[in-house]
């Protein structure tokens, strides 16, 4: 389980660097890409549409976070060789990596079924817990 978690984290970090990897491109010759990365980016150049979608799922990402992060760490606690709980972290990770990819890709019907993939990873995570209440 804590391997899945750290990759879980990872994938936390790679998305939190994408959506600043899509901005509009400066007007040629303008020639301000050192002040702009040194600035306080009070006028940033907007994103592109990719770059929205990494910022749309960044905070899909933050929102799913914190309760995949307490299920893991209550499992441990509680319920350490629940394999139904890893087989359900394993899952949550596998469809938000897709989750990421297939949204910037702008694929709509597949983006909401790995969404609910990994709601049912979530699910899964739940399972073992309500054994021990």
């Amino acid at each position: 389980m804590i391997l899945v978690v750290l990759l879980v984290l990872a994938l936390f970090f790679v998305q939190t660097l994408l959506p600043n990897r899509f901005r509009e491109p400066e007007p040629a010759g303008s020639g301000n890409q050192l002040a702009e990365a040194l600035g306080n980016r009070d006028h940033q150049r907007p994103l592109t549409v990719v770059g929205g979608r990494a910022a749309r799922a960044l905070a899909n990402m933050q929102e799913a976070l914190p309760a995949f992060l307490t299920l893991a760490l209550l499992n441990l606690i509680a319920v350490p060789g629940a394999g139904m709980a890893v087989t359900g972290a394993w899952i949550f990770l596998i469809a938000r990596a897709l989750y990421v990819g297939i949204y910037m890709a702008g694929v709509p019907v597949v983006r909401t079924l790995c969404w609910m993939a990994a709601l049912i990873g979530l699910a899964m995570m739940v399972a073992p817990l309500l054994d021990k209440i």
